[in-house]
């Protein structure tokens, strides 16, 4: 638990103190950009009545993003292990 840094981050103008590993830092901050930027293109995009609605299509469109990536990862998975079936069936 001593190896935690202590990050502030910001989030739709709110600033949070959360505890991370230090090579963990980069990847939330990429992250943070990506979901700042969203925030911010969802606002031009679409009529919302408050920052709310905007975390709410972002989040909506992350985890939609999550749940493709994760749909590519396991076909991948599936045609490996099935190249590597058909490699123990030839032997």
């Amino acid at each position: 638990m001593s190896d935690l840094i202590a990050l502030n981050i910001t989030i739709a103008d709110r600033t949070f103190r959360i505890k991370a590993k230090p090579e963990d830092e980069e990847k939330i901050r990429k992250t943070l950009k990506l979901i700042n930027d969203k925030i911010v293109e969802f606002k031009v995009e679409f009529a919302g009545r408050d920052m709310q609605d905007y975390i709410s299509m972002v989040i909506l469109w992350y985890a939609t993003r999550a749940a493709a990536e994760n749909t590519t990862d396991q076909s991948q998975l599936i045609e490996a292990l099935q190249n590597l079936e058909n490699q123990l069936d030839r032997i």
